[in-house]
């Protein structure tokens, strides 16, 4: 694997103002930007604290060799497992900040997760079809949890994409179970390659996928391409802490515990929220968001260590692999990460501008 370093995203040449409105950030573009390209609107909330932008428009590193491979073979390998103790919803849960959450909440936060996803980006309500998405793409899919909730949710049409054949095949049999096999399709693709046209989809969906992109500016790009004009783009992923203005990189001990991370499943550079954010701005994409949520999905990963330690897990694990049991020794270094202040639960959401 490469070494975890700080990936440096481009920027567009023109940074937009930052203008505090109570508790959060918003941009307006200056003065001199054209009006065609400044964001529409009143604006989105971007982070909950300052942050440190990357000014050196520097292209990412290469991708690992064989990290599609690996990531494929990992989520082959440990999804059976996965949906035998935890259910088809392959993701963190959200809980209350300081929850002591049982083990009987945590499907139910995952499912959570996905609400609230949806209400922070500000995705029209079913009872709403004018205005509801009727086509989805689940980027990263695993076995298609988000894509049957979504189908069934909005009664739209949803395609899923995994590297994942074993994922593939598995989505779309509990499709075909749950009579949604008109509704939901899952199949082998690459997120930064999808094989779709573009401007196909009123919801772009990405959870928990966006960690193992090597190129995050052509992912986010990608993203924005197949999004509708008007299309709104949720993205839900791991990203390491924000820069201080006087850093240029996180430390060596962070550097070295993402590094661990990254080996285990199959993760390239990681990026910050802010990165994400200049990505979003680069690519006029408007009404852009971003909140910090490690807070909200604490409990999760104790969860997961507790889970595995009782004899169903422990057995299961034993004879899925093993890329999985590699997987299952570095959980606590997530926890660790997480308390340290280093990894971020971030959702970051915009909109595609709509048609002129």
């Amino acid at each position: 694997m490469a070494h975890a370093t700080l990936l440096h995203c481009s920027q567009s040449s023109t940074s937009p103002l930052a203008c505090r409105r109570g508790s959060h950030y918003y941009y307006r573009a200056p003065s001199h930007v054209p009006r065609r390209s400044r964001p529409r609107g009143r604006g989105g909330v971007v982070s909950l604290r300052p942050m440190a932008s990357s000014t050196a428009a520097q292209p990412p590193a290469p991708a690992p060799p064989g990290l599609k491979e690996g990531i494929a073979g990992l989520y082959d390998e440990s999804s059976g497992l996965w949906e035998n103790i935890w259910g088809d919803h392959m993701h963190h849960g959200f809980y209350d900040s300081g929850e002591a959450a049982s083990m009987a909440d945590h499907r139910r936060a995952q499912i959570r997760m996905i609400e609230e996803a949806l209400a922070f980006a500000a995705v029209p309500s079913p009872d709403d079809p004018e205005k509801a998405p009727k086509t989805i793409v689940d980027v990263g899919c695993g076995i298609g949890g988000s894509s049957r909730y979504l189908a069934k949710k909005y009664g739209a049409q949803c395609k899923g994409i995994t590297l994942s054949p074993v994922q593939a095949e598995r989505g779309n049999a509990l499709a075909a179970a749950q009579g949604l096999s008109d509704q939901v399709t899952l199949q082998v693709a690459d997120a930064l390659e999808q094989p779709f046209p573009d401007g196909q989809f009123d919801l772009v969906w990405s959870m928990e996928s966006g960690e193992h992109m090597p190129d995050k500016r052509k992912f986010v790009s990608e993203l924005a391409r197949v999004a509708a004009p008007g299309g709104t783009i949720i993205i839900v992923t791991w990203c390491h802490r924000n820069l201080e203005p006087s850093e240029t990189s996180l430390k060596p001990d962070e550097l070295s515990l993402l590094k661990r991370i990254c080996d285990a499943y199959y993760l390239p550079d990681w990026c910050s929220p802010s990165d994400y954010v200049n990505i979003a701005k680069s690519l006029s994409l408007e009404d852009i968001k971003a909140a910090d949520w490690s807070e909200n999905v604490a409990p999760f990963w104790p969860a997961v260590i507790k889970s595995a330690l009782t004899w169903k897990g422990l057995t299961s694990l034993l004879t899925s692999g093993w890329k999985t049991i590699r997987g299952a020794m570095v959980m606590p270094l997530m926890i660790q990460g997480y308390k340290k202040g280093l990894i971020k639960f971030t959702i970051i959401t915009c909109r595609k501008p709509g048609a002129a």
